[in-house]
């Protein structure tokens, strides 16, 4: 074989092998999208260059793979969503004592399935790749509880947060993602799926209803009269018995209405 033949044989390989890394780094990048979604573009705007980032969100999935992650038995998962049904309803007197309370709730779950749960920065880098669709409201609800240890949050902050909290909960508990969007709203990403339920009105939406008239008014539309139907029309059966005297006829009778 000639030496032009090698050279051209090799060049062939050499552009065969550079194609088939461009495609396997495309792939990459497109998996890697689609499993970590939001945390992706945060990941690039954090970094120089979209091939560090890559870098560290492979990282995360090398990290977690090594974990022992479980899901819930069933016990504790209903467990679990009884302990949150108490805390939400704690929100409509103590606001901030159920947000620090969802918090403290989210740690468990996460223990109870294998996550670490050392240093803020770490736990969110673990959940992301899993949970990477609820990772910004994650670290909203979690900077609104900090504002709140400070006495700095506002009650419709202390309700977002509640609400944040309850997206991340749900998928932790291994809710269907349908009730987690219901629950949580427009956002399925309940970020950006429909709003979940406020905790005050899901509080009040457990009160016995009752009957929505004022007594007064209920009393009244009791005492409101009908009116009587009309009275039925009688055919008296005397007979009024005229003769007709000119013709001799006999009486002819009629009978008279009243």
């Amino acid at each position: 074989m000639s030496t032009g033949a090698i050279v051209a044989i090799i060049v062939v390989v050499l552009v065969v092998v550079a194609a088939l890394a461009v495609l396997a780094a495309a792939k990459r990048r497109r998996d890697l999208r689609e499993r970590f979604g939001p945390e992706y573009d945060r990941a690039v705007t954090e970094h120089d260059s979209k091939r560090q980032a890559e870098a560290e969100l492979a990282e995360r999935e090398r990290r977690v793979r090594q974990l022992n992650i479980r899901p819930l038995e069933p016990a504790a998962r209903a467990k679990y969503s009884a302990e949150w049904t108490t805390v939400q309803e704690q929100f409509v007197d103590a606001p901030q004592a159920a947000v620090a309370g969802a918090q403290t709730l989210i740690v468990a779950v996460m223990k109870d399935r294998g996550y670490p749960t050392e240093g803020h920065d770490q736990t969110v880098a673990d959940l992301s790749v899993e949970h990477a669709g609820t990772m910004d409201r994650y670290r909203a609800a979690h900077a609104i509880s900090d504002r709140a240890a400070a006495g700095r949050a506002s009650t419709e902050d202390l309700r977002q947060a509640m609400v944040d909290y309850r997206a991340l909960f749900g998928e932790l508990l291994g809710e269907p993602a349908s009730s987690t969007a219901a629950t949580a709203g427009a956002d399925g990403d309940p970020a950006h799926t429909a709003p979940a339920e406020d905790p005050a009105a899901a509080a009040a939406r457990r009160i016995p209803a009752t009957d929505a008239r004022e007594p007064a008014a209920a009393a009244a539309a009791s005492d409101v009269p009908t009116r009587p139907d009309p009275a039925p029309t009688t055919t008296d059966t005397t007979t009024d018995e005229t003769a007709d005297p000119a013709a001799g006829a006999p009486a002819v009778s009629r009978p008279q209405e009243r």
